[in-house]
């Protein structure tokens, strides 16, 4: 337990992080028991060394953040969540993109060529300031958040950085935001869903059917491999099912083509087929 007015540490929300976390449990379930065989102490230390080496790895071999960035992760976790009126929507330092998918983001609006980029689900800001980061100095990205309080805080960080004006915030519901930037005949390269996992469907159906998605535009959609919740066995949680049935509803949808990538809590690039 943390000492009063300390902050706890990330706890692990990715399936390679809950992976080692388990490994780890195994292991020290296992200290000092007899009659466990020497091999298979050997295959439990690998099998620690391969998930717990892994993320670490992934962030020394990774671009390192800019110092933008490195503030505003330090900010998210420094930021007390607890104090957090209990009827606002829930939030967690570990709602953060960070630092290898941050840099996997900016990479895909670079790699794309993307000039206006569209985000479903804005936190602290991480994502969109790194892909900001990527944008040519006219490049425009449109941030939807919900949440008032978290969306200021985002700002304060974009204030902080030079691409942070290339960032605008519109705080409400991300459907109405979509409905008001389709009205308007807005067109978007590259779209980042990271929002409430229940709505991804609906994002994306609005995203095809409107115009909103350019003809050769990507979808990148967050948290779609969710702890490990679509596949697990037992009763799933309710954003584990929605992210289960957007994943196979994407899947068994002949307008698009897709790939789930195990970045992170899994990221899926999605286009349209042909």
């Amino acid at each position: 337990m943390s000492a009063p007015g300390v902050q706890a540490g990330p706890r692990p929300v990715t399936p390679v992080g809950i992976l080692a976390a388990a490994l780890d449990r195994v292991a020290a379930g296992l200290d000092g028991v007899a009659g466990v065989p020497d091999e298979v102490r050997d295959d439990l230390r690998r099998a620690q060394e391969l998930a717990g080496g892994l993320d670490p790895y992934l962030e020394r071999c990774t671009t390192p953040e800019s110092p933008a960035l490195a503030r505003l992760a330090a900010r998210t976790q420094e930021h007390d969540w607890t104090r957090r009126d209990p009827d606002a929507v829930f939030l967690e330092q570990e709602m953060l993109s960070g630092h290898v998918e941050g840099q996997a983001l900016k990479m895909l609006v670079a790699a794309t060529r993307a000039r206006r980029v569209l985000e479903i689900g804005l936190f602290t800001g991480y994502s969109a300031l790194a892909m900001a980061e990527a944008l040519p100095t006219d490049g425009r990205l449109v941030a939807c958040e919900i949440d008032p309080e978290v969306a200021d805080l985002a700002r304060r960080a974009f204030a902080g950085s030079p691409a942070g004006g290339r960032i605008t915030v519109e705080v409400g519901p991300a459907a109405d935001t979509l409905a008001a930037l389709a009205a308007a005949g807005e067109e978007f390269d590259l779209v980042f869903v990271d929002a409430d996992k229940a709505g991804y469907a609906g994002y994306l159906t609005t995203l095809l059917d409107t115009g909103l998605l350019a003809p050769h535009g990507l979808v990148a959609v967050d948290n779609t491999l969710l702890q490990g919740g679509p596949w697990l066995s037992g009763e799933p949680t309710a954003n584990a099912a929605a992210i289960a049935a957007f994943n196979d509803a994407v899947t068994g949808d002949p307008r698009v083509e897709q790939v789930l990538l195990p970045l992170r809590d899994g990221l899926t690039l999605i286009r349209r087929s042909g």
